[in-house]
């Protein structure tokens, strides 16, 4: 593993407008100055978080997928965000993870925000993808699946650890700020790993306001970066070295419980 170069575009959307979105991140993606290996945008970054899915999704290899593929190439950076998908009559909040060499995977949102009837317009996903960049196992989710610390746990084959960073895209509104920092730490520490949220701000069409509070954690629960109120974008070295001897020196998965999803 080699230190991990990640960039967090914390933005307001353009309500329901995939056109102005676009055009506005690419704005943001070139205001990146420095290297950067991976560049994270928040969820639903074309339309903000919306259930008029039937107006606004796209199917696969259109517009977006188009677009993600062209700035991966273009900066050299994987670039991560979720939209709106249909594939046989089905809609997703899907995840795009798009390499610069134009290889790509998808991760569907498993937990669906009932509150807002998420549920009753997506289709949740079932399994989970772990990416690797620059040797860094990735592990991206959506916004309400970090609430869920069996989906996010770091396991795999029995006694070994899936991953060495996690990532939340997120719609999180203002009102729920606490939970979404209070978790992300969590996240982190049981899970020794990088933990990595990205959110909006603004207010959407429904009148209700974000505060971003995008940050990166680390596995000792520390804040490594954070900000909030306003849009920024911010690239952040995740530290190899630094992981590798944390869990060598504190290995609490060794003692995990042993258990599978059902």
């Amino acid at each position: 593993m080699e230190n991990l170069r990640l960039t967090l575009i914390q933005s307001s959307l353009h309500w329901e407008n995939p056109v102005a979105n676009l055009a506005m991140f690419e704005e943001k993606i070139w205001q990146i100055k420095e290297q950067t290996d991976l560049i994270v945008l928040p969820e639903m970054f074309t339309t903000g978080f919306t259930m008029n899915a039937i107006a606004l999704a796209e199917p696969m290899n259109l517009t977006t997928f188009k677009w993600m593929k062209q700035q991966a190439a273009q900066t050299g950076a994987v670039i991560t965000g979720s939209y709106i998908v249909k594939e046989k009559e089905q809609y997703f909040n899907r995840l795009l993870w798009m390499r610069p060499d134009g290889s790509f995977e998808v991760y569907d949102k498993r937990h669906l925000f009932r509150m807002a009837e998420e549920h009753k317009m997506y289709t949740g996903g079932s399994k989970k993808i772990i990416p690797v960049l620059k040797g860094w196992r990735i592990c991206p989710l959506i916004c309400y699946d970090l609430r869920f610390p069996v989906w996010s746990r770091n396991t795999a084959n029995g006694q070994a650890l899936a991953y060495d960073c996690l990532i939340y895209v997120a719609n999180w509104p203002q009102v729920r700020s606490h939970p979404w920092s209070t978790l992300l730490q969590a996240r982190a520490m049981e899970n020794l790993s990088y933990a990595v949220g990205v959110n909006r701000v603004g207010t959407d069409g429904k009148n209700i306001p974000y505060s971003g509070n995008s940050a990166v954690i680390n596995p000792k629960g520390d804040v490594v970066f954070h900000e909030a109120d306003k849009e920024c974008i911010q690239t952040v070295i995740l530290d190899a070295a630094e992981l590798a001897a944390f869990r060598q020196k504190f290995p609490a998965y060794l003692d995990a419980d042993s258990f599978e999803i059902g």
